[in-house]
């Protein structure tokens, strides 16, 4: 069983940047990939980026690449995504997931999930 909790949500100005972290709980954590997905209101949840168990491969949506970074810390039992560059289309409930999957981008291949932190970016 894992169990995760997101912090380091916010407002802030467009252009600006942000750290979301993601603390595990478990000790198999370090076993599963991981995933930030996000949803903003009236739309579907959809992926930003993931990173594999080891930490060794990174794959993101298009729409991030280039500004987002992923990262994780398993000593730590952490994630991480760094936020630069932020536009105000990347509003929305950040959600990290945890999971053993070939689809990186399919919410339904995750088995865990976080509450969720809100970034909102203005303009």
């Amino acid at each position: 069983q894992v169990q995760l909790v997101e912090s380091g949500g916010g407002l802030v100005q467009a252009g600006g940047s942000l750290r979301l972290s993601c603390a595990a709980s478990g000790r198999t954590f370090r076993t599963y990939d991981m995933a930030w997905f996000r949803q903003a209101p009236g739309k579907e949840r959809e992926f930003v980026a993931g990173i594999r168990w080891s930490g060794v491969s990174t794959y993101y949506a298009d729409s991030v690449k280039g500004r987002f970074t992923i990262s994780r810390d398993n000593a730590k039992n952490t994630g991480f995504l760094q936020m630069n560059s932020l536009k105000t289309e990347d509003t929305a409930v950040y959600y990290c997931a945890a999971g053993r999957t070939a689809r990186w981008t399919i919410a339904t291949e995750y088995n865990y999930w976080g509450q969720g932190t809100q970034v909102t970016v203005s303009s």
